[in-house]
This record gives structure tokens, sequence and C-alpha cells, in this order.
């Protein structure tokens, strides 16, 4: 509300003081001879609402500033006021401007000489300063107002144009917009683990006196604290992140980001923000003062803050911030290879996601070979400490090493989904025999659409220029079921693991012309307007099969 609407209720003396907070430019908090020269636009200057908080823009280096008077008749009360910044430090003062003795009423015969002193230096006597801050903290100035006393604020930033919020209350005895904090406001590390950290704080006394509508919520990240909740949001909102006006209006799940995930448990809200610099966690859990926080990072440094907050004004308090560092993951285990030797390395994407396998080279080229079975797998392999390889599995990989005799080779599997993952592993001597049939192109299988009828489907596949055993099996699936089949399949099972009633064939082929080596088949007996699953295996001199990709056929309706 501009100062123009308040000149009809104020008194001479104030109407006068009123004047100079319009006409007379406020002091910044470098200079106060600027308040006692320059003239300046009166619309720039506020009246600040008395028990409600402002929220205040500001514009690098250039300085807003607020006013405000009490009723007429109070000659001394106390009041606060409480400035939050929300972003980066600023600089904010209180000037107080007192009327000098003999304005108010009428003229005495000592005014002629009074009249005689400078206008500066009557200004001089009825201005000053007192109270002065800068910083990013939360601070609050509480004192004594008089009824012949104007106060101004101004607020500078220097840095870049940020907001602020201001609390002024000149009734100090009907509670606190702001929930209250303990004598001891610092959050306490009482557990460390691999991935979890325990706090503990003392209670609000404003959660014994109003428990249903104040709360806890804890704020994590890995950048550093905040020192107030505005400024929380801020930092999330720059970092790219859009994000609900208040953490307590967060717990509506309507009003989630997609970059959001929310998690509700046990009475607990979470919410996880995915930001450029990681992610921010927010979980709010009632009254309770003890929180573990789970699924952290090993060896990751954490800051949590604890806000109380107010669910019914929005307001909250902050709590001193901490930090602590998560303990080092545990050496994972070490699988020792042996020459020729398969493994198979089963990984539980949300328990077990890495796998660590060691092998020493009794010669100078070694051999190593993954056949992916399921899920995703991401191989890292060292050679005595320094990286040599490092790649997504897919299918069937070959990777062959040259070293020197004993170097030790540390193998690293990681799952990269949620999901169950998969791969078999073997290391041996480059001439070893392989593991592994000599593999064709390609392991797809064609089907041929104009050779499809009611009761046979025609498929084809690539062979090798090594005589090999090729087994095809079918399986009968409705249409729902295909995602889950193709997904779901082991590409390490052989056909030990279908049904006997599911084999059609086997046969041997092979070409010494890459360019002939190709067969196909026609298999019969099938039902018309029919889903099947065809699998091809390849078997080499060691026994071990190699799937090729399922495909599935639809024989057609009508003939």
């Amino acid at each position: 509300l501009k100062m123009s609407c308040f000149w009809f209720y104020l008194p001479l003396h104030l109407l006068m003081a009123t004047y100079l907070c319009h006409s007379v430019k406020a002091p910044t908090t470098s200079s106060q001879q600027s308040f006692e020269t320059d003239l300046f636009n009166f619309y720039h200057s506020l009246i600040l609402a008395d028990g409600k908080e402002t929220t205040v823009h500001l514009l690098k280096d250039i300085p807003k500033r607020y006013c405000f008077v009490l009723e007429e008749g109070r000659v001394l009360a106390p009041f606060s006021i409480t400035v939050t910044p929300c972003d980066v430090p600023i600089e904010w003062s209180i000037f107080v401007y007192k009327s000098p003795p003999g304005l108010p009423g009428k003229a005495t015969p000592d005014d002629h000489d009074t009249q005689e002193v400078s206008k500066s230096q009557k200004t001089s006597s009825m201005v000053s300063t007192i109270f002065s801050y800068k910083g990013n903290s939360v601070e609050t100035y509480m004192g004594m107002s008089s009824h012949s006393a104007l106060y101004l604020l101004e607020f500078l930033s220097t840095e870049r144009d940020t907001h602020i919020t201001v609390y002024l209350t000149t009734d100090t005895t009907s509670g606190h917009l702001y929930p209250e904090l303990p004598m001891d406001p610092r959050i306490d590390v009482i557990g460390i683990g691999h991935t979890t950290v325990t706090l503990t704080w003392k209670h609000s006394p404003s959660v014994l006196q109003h428990g249903e509508s104040i709360q806890y919520c804890l704020l994590v990240n890995e950048k550093h604290n905040y020192k107030s909740l505005c400024a929380a949001e801020t930092a999330i909102r720059s970092s790219g992140m859009k994000l609900p006006p208040t953490l307590a209006l967060s717990l509506s799940p309507y009003l989630l980001e997609p970059q959001q995930v929310m998690i509700l448990s046990n009475s607990e809200l979470s919410i996880i923000n995915k930001v450029s610099s990681g992610e921010v966690r927010q979980v709010c859990m009632g009254t309770r003062n003890t929180y573990t926080v789970p699924n952290l990072s090993p060896s990751t440094q954490y800051y949590f803050d604890v806000f109380i907050v107010n669910l019914l004004t929005n307001a909250s308090a902050a709590y001193t911030g901490t930090f602590a560092r998560t303990l080092e993951a545990p050496e994972p285990k070490v699988t020792e290879l042996k020459d020729g030797k398969v493994i198979h390395v089963v990984l539980d994407g949300k328990k077990q996601k890495s796998y660590s396998l060691q092998y020493q080279a009794r010669h100078k080229k070694i051999h190593f070979t993954f056949q992916l079975c399921q899920g995703q797998i991401r191989v890292h392999i060292t050679r005595n400490g320094k990286a040599v390889a490092s790649e997504n599995l897919s299918g069937l990989r070959y990777l062959s090493l040259k070293g020197k005799l004993l170097d030790t080779y540390l193998v690293q599997l990681r799952s990269t989904e949620e999901s169950n993952s998969s791969v078999k592993v073997q290391a041996s001597p480059h001439f070893h025999k392989p593991l592994f049939p000599l593999l064709p192109e390609s392991l797809k299988i064609k089907s041929f659409s104009k050779l499809r009828t009611c009761r046979s489907v025609t498929i084809a596949w690539l062979g090798t220029q090594e005589e090999s055993k090729y087994c095809v099996y079918r399986k009968r699936i409705e249409e729902d079921q295909i995602w889950r089949e193709l997904q779901s399949a082991d590409r390490c099972s052989g056909p030990e693991s279908r049904h006997k009633s599911e084999k059609v064939l086997c046969k041997y082929f092979y070409d010494l012309n890459l360019q002939r080596a190709v067969t196909t088949e026609t298999i019969k007996g099938l039902e018309a307007g029919t889903f099947y699953l065809f699998d091809v295996y390849l078997f080499g001199p060691s026994g071990i099969p190699v799937r090729y990709h399922s495909k599935v056929v639809k024989t057609r309706k009508k003939c």
C-alpha cells in the first residue's frame, strides 16, 4: 500500500515525518548523508504491513524502502522485525525519525531562533540508525516503538536480483507467526552407516502447544546447508527444478512435477527431486524428532536441515543444519577366475548391484568371454589397478587383452537397472579352446510373410563356416504374453529348460562360403490365427549353446 493512502490519518508531527519518508531519499546502508540531501519519488516507499509476512523482491544495487508507524495513542510498545533472505546475502538497516521538541502544537518565543538553524542540522538530529545487518541468516530485531517516531527499513542486494520475506509485528502477546525453536536448535548425528544416517533434535515448544498443525520436515542434499526454507526452495528452483511454494504445500501429491518422485510409507512423505547437483530429498515425519535417512550413497557427504513448519500459515523456522559423510562401501567379495572355467553371475538390481572377479594371467594374451543372459550389465576391467576396458554388454562379447605374465585382472560387473541381471564369464589364454561356438554375423531369426499359411510358418537364420548343430523350438503364446516372453527370456539358458513337446527338430549345417551360409525351415502342424514363439539354439564343439533372438510369428487366420 502506497504511503499516500495514509496522509489523512497522521497527526501533524508524524505527517511531517511521513513527508520526509516521501520527499527525502532514504539512506543507503553505506551513507546516511543521502537521507538528508537527495529528493526522491515517494512512490518508492511503501507502508510495511503489521502482522503479515511480506515478500520483497530486490533488484541488484537498487535499494527498496518500507516505512511503518504505530497507531495514534500508543506511547511505547514492543515490536519485532524478522527478515529472511531467500538466496544471496543482503544488506538491511532500520532508521528512526523522531520529531524535534516544539514541532507539534503552537509556536514558542524561541521559534525564530530555531528557524535560524539549518534544515540539514534539524534532519540530522532527527534521523538515526538503530540496526544494520549484512548476510544471509534469518535475523530478528526487537525494540520499543514511540508514537512520535517513524521507522524506515531499507534493503539492498549487491550480488544479484533476489527476494526476501519481512515480518513486522507490534502484537507480541497473541503468539508467533513462526514456530518456536528450542533453546538448543542443533541437529545431532547419532548414527552413520554405509547408506544411512540417523539424526535427532530437540523438540520445538510449538509442538506441545499446536501439535496437530506443526510438523518437522527434513531436507537432504549434497551441496550445503540452508538457513531458511525459502533459501532451500530458491536453490532448487535455480537448478532447473520447479518446486511447490513451500515444503508444507508439497505434501499435496498433485503439486508434484515430473522430475519429482513421491514415496509414502509409515505415515512419512518423501519427495525426491532430481537436480543437476544430485538428489534433494524432502521428508516430513510429523512430530517425531528422530529419523534415519535411508538409501544414501556410500562415502558421500550429505547436508541435513530440519524445518519446523506450521501447516496453517506455511511459516517455518530452521534448526541449525549439520552434515555427515556416509561410511565407505565394504570391499566387494572377489571371486577367482580360473582358466577356461565358466562362472555364472546373477545380480539383484536392488540389493547386490555389483560383482568382482579376479584373474591372474599365466600368459601374455588373455581372452575374456561374456555372454549376457538377462537385463543390462556394464563391465569394467582393470590390469594391475589401471583401467583397460569398460563397456555395456550386449549378447556375446569377446575381449582380447595383451599384457605381461602374472598380471592381475579385476573384472567388475554392475547391473544398470532395477530388475535382475545375469551374465556368464570365462577367462582363458588366447589359444585356449573356445568356450562358445563360432557365431554368425547376426543372431536374428527371419520369417517369410508370403510363405505363411494357416498351418505352417517358414523361418531362416544364418550359419557359419564351422559345422555346428542347430535345434529349433516352438511355443504357443497369447498376444498379451509376447512382451513379457521377449523381455524375460534368459539368453543363456539351453534347450534343457524347454518342454520336450516344444522341440521341432535338430540339424547340422555349415557352408564355407558365408554368402550361402543360410538355412531355412518350414514348421508345419500349427493352428490357424495363432501366435508362436520360435527359438534356435546353436551348439559348438564345447556343447555350450548360444540362443538366437526369439521370433514371434502369427499363422494366417484364413487360407
